[in-house]
């Protein structure tokens, strides 16, 4: 499969749906690359990766090395990098740190959190040659004031999230991530558009789904999100073959004469 770019994913809309998925380091990125259109480093990785709470405490420079990573294991994906919370509350501290991505790795996009309140931040970036992801509905750096509370259960909300839609697309992004929106409501905002929606939480009715890998592959146990499918008992496979590591260790099996010098 051709690496995607931003033309060919605007392109997408209304044809081919978009397969998104998450990655953080070069091991897992390289299992992924060609097999979807875009690969997203999520700041969830302070999540699945690091234990903690929420995504909220994530550096920049934590973001950029596990970019890195990605970009080095997945060279023929459309990698985008998450911005994380704090590097973008101005246009001066959001271009700074837009322009540190595009310079310190190959990331072929980033993404940023916020529908019309962003618009004027979002412009400011892609005014300056460098490709913006929105994402709407739920945001995940607004955990502590909100919560994980569904968008879109009535009429203004969806009002809201449509007039979202469409300013992070006048303000030239490429593409809008739609998490944690009712179905109907989620497919509205993607008619309202003319730019793909990737939808996390969101119904069928986007443009293309976006999973977070360790949540897909069943590796995360605390707890399955409603919206995640697990394509992979994960955990438990990776349990059953340490188990069987330790047992063939003790019998004395392993290694054996072909595994030994």
């Amino acid at each position: 499969m051709p690496k995607q770019s931003v033309k060919s994913i605007i392109k997408s809309k209304n044809r081919t749906k978009l397969t998104m998925i998450t990655a953080y380091d070069y091991l897992f990125a390289k299992l992924f690359d060609g097999e979807a259109d875009i690969i997203l480093v999520g700041d969830s990785l302070n999540m699945s990766f690091g234990g903690q709470k929420d995504t909220l405490n994530v550096t920049l420079d934590v973001m950029l090395y596990h970019t890195n990573a990605v970009c080095k294991g997945a060279p023929g994906s459309f990698v985008v990098c998450d911005m994380p919370f704090g590097t973008y509350t101005d246009k001066k501290s959001a271009l700074d740190n837009a322009i540190r991505v595009y310079q310190e790795t190959p990331a072929d996009a980033i993404k940023v959190e916020g529908g019309a309140d962003k618009a004027d931040l979002i412009r400011e970036i892609t005014g300056n040659g460098i490709a913006v992801m929105g994402h709407i509905g739920l945001l995940p750096q607004f955990f502590r004031s909100e919560g994980y509370a569904i968008k879109g259960k009535d009429d203004i909300d969806a009002t809201r999230l449509i007039a979202d839609a469409k300013a992070v697309e006048a303000a030239g992004a490429f593409a809008i991530v739609i998490e944690g929106v009712k179905a109907d409501v989620a497919e509205k905002i993607t008619k309202a558009v003319n730019i793909p929606t990737i939808g996390i939480g969101a119904g069928n009715g986007t443009d293309g789904q976006v999973l977070v890998w360790s949540d897909m592959l069943g590796f995360f146990e605390d707890f399955k999100p409603k919206f995640v499918r697990q394509y992979l008992k994960g955990a438990d496979a990776v349990k059953q073959a340490v188990r069987q590591y330790r047992e063939d260790i003790q019998s004395g099996s392993f290694p054996s004469e072909n595994e030994s010098y």
